[in-house]
């Protein structure tokens, strides 16, 4: 075994050293007993208050067969690779920090260095819980039932096995018997039109004592193909979906509600548009929301929520994040995946950067806006957005909604509006979370100063950005 070289200067390890004795299953005692010194000087080893001498160094190597020098090279850079992550936080872009300074403070003071790593981890979970919209004293999870079926479905990255697997059985069903409509009619369910003055209110209602399926007759063929999509899973998939919910304890009642028309809205997707059909299909279309309604006969919406569930292991579709909101900025629908930042709007965070293209959907309503965004990090998304008309009944003031599918970078060359551009070199809207969080000094749409940053008065100069900021 080879022997470690004698060090050039004081070796702080005490974090290291913990550890290994630790993972050896020693004690203080025990460790000082087979290197020949106090159990006290052991302690202060373990605090950084004394070096690791050479002679204690190779004693280790030799006790418990161990290469300490490839170890304290590794757990040096280590600290440093963590510690130079944790400085490209845009929070120290104005603070000069050579790479060769990281690297002294990672090797001669590892208990520094780690304390500001929690520090950093602190902040950025702080950061995170404050783009999800919870406080520091969080509500319970019955006070917010929207974020827990969100976050029971996200956990499962709206993919239930079970099903899908159902779905497209009697997808197939359906097919054979020439179309839903014709399927429930043989299953003894007739299908009607009805005037609005019948439908009270409603855009379908199940009249269980005539088993009829009512659809208000203003409905176009792609709302009543879905609207019929989602009464067969309300109803053949009933089963189901009472499996997963009943699998859970949810805090309220209606949080189970909201998973439970979750999963309908997946079932009827399922329905409408087969796995292994759709993921063919997107394969062949880029990705297109629009082609794929129009080849399935639905809405741009109904394809997009299907995008965003193409989750099959071993056949994923492009990884989407879905979120719809209306034109007062409130979510309405959030689907998370492709690692894409979100901030709720809440009270504490403000709302989302205005630089997306999602905020300006309403004043383009029916066009597709792309854009590529590139976040304070440096990650790169593909966004896709659009308005969508939300059906409604006589005498109710209509409904508009942006909806948006964002997708990593490296995965927008297979979505048909983004083929032909570089992921990388393409230039890019730079966006943030939302103003509290991002750091970017220089953005004219600025509403908020972010958190850490002080700024400076305007006696004398007004600037063209909203805040100017100190550097420190």
């Amino acid at each position: 075994m080879a022997r470690p070289s004698a060090p050039s200067r004081p070796l702080y390890l005490g974090p290291r050293i913990k550890r290994l004795r630790r993972e050896l299953g020693l004690t203080q005692q025990a460790m000082a007993e087979d290197m020949g010194v106090s159990p006290s000087y052991i302690a202060l080893i373990e605090r950084n208050q004394r070096p690791l001498t050479a002679d204690l160094l190779l004693r280790l190597a030799a006790t418990y067969r161990l290469d300490m020098a490839d170890l304290a090279a590794q757990d040096r850079d280590d600290h440093a690779r963590r510690l130079a992550e944790a400085l490209r936080d845009p929070l120290f872009a104005e603070i000069d920090l050579p790479a060769l300074e990281v690297a002294d403070l990672a090797t001669s003071f590892p208990g520094m260095t780690e304390a500001m790593l929690r520090l950093h981890g602190a902040y950025a979970r702080a950061n995170q819980a404050l783009a999800e919209g919870r406080e520091a004293h969080a509500a319970t999870p019955a006070a917010d039932p929207m974020g827990e079926a969100r976050r029971f479905m996200g956990a499962r990255q709206h993919w239930f096995a079970a099903l899908e697997t159902r779905a497209e059985a009697l997808a197939t069903e359906i097919d054979g018997a020439g179309g839903s409509a014709e399927w429930l009619r043989q299953a003894g369910v007739r299908v009607r039109a009805m005037p609005a003055s019948v439908m009270m209110g409603a855009l379908a209602r199940y009249d269980r004592h005539n088993e009829q399926l009512l659809l208000d007759e203003c409905l176009g063929p792609q709302r009543r193909a879905w609207q019929i999509g989602l009464h067969i899973a309300y109803t053949s998939l009933r089963p189901d979906i009472a499996a997963i919910v009943r699998g859970e304890s949810f805090a309220s009642a209606t949080a189970a509600q909201l998973v439970r028309r979750a999963l309908a809205e997946l079932g009827a997707a399922a329905l409408l548009m087969p796995y292994d059909r759709i993921a063919r299909a997107a394969q062949a279309l880029g990705h297109d929301p629009q082609a794929l309604a129009d080849l399935f006969g639905l809405e741009w919406q109904h394809a997009a929520l299907r995008l965003a569930t193409l989750n099959k292991p071993g056949h994923e579709g492009v990884p989407f994040f879905l979120v719809e909101q209306d034109s007062a900025g409130n979510v309405t629908r959030r689907m998370d995946g492709a690692g894409f930042p979100f901030a709720a709007p809440s009270a504490a965070g403000g709302g989302g950067c205005p630089l997306w293209t999602l905020h300006q959907a309403f004043a383009r309503p029916g066009e597709v806006l792309t854009q590529w965004l590139e976040m304070p990090h440096g990650e790169r998304f593909f966004s896709v957005a659009r308005t969508v008309d939300v059906p409604t009944g006589p005498g109710l003031p209509p409904v508009r909604r942006a909806m948006a599918l964002v997708c990593p970078a490296a995965h927008a060359p297979r979505v048909a509006a983004a083929r032909g551009a570089d992921p990388q070199a393409t230039p890019a809207t730079p966006v943030g979370v939302t103003c509290r969080l991002c750091q970017r000094t220089e953005c004219p749409a600025r509403a908020q100063p972010p958190l850490g940053r002080e700024i400076l008065p305007d006696d004398y100069r007004r600037a063209a950005v909203p805040f100017v900021f100190s550097e420190s």
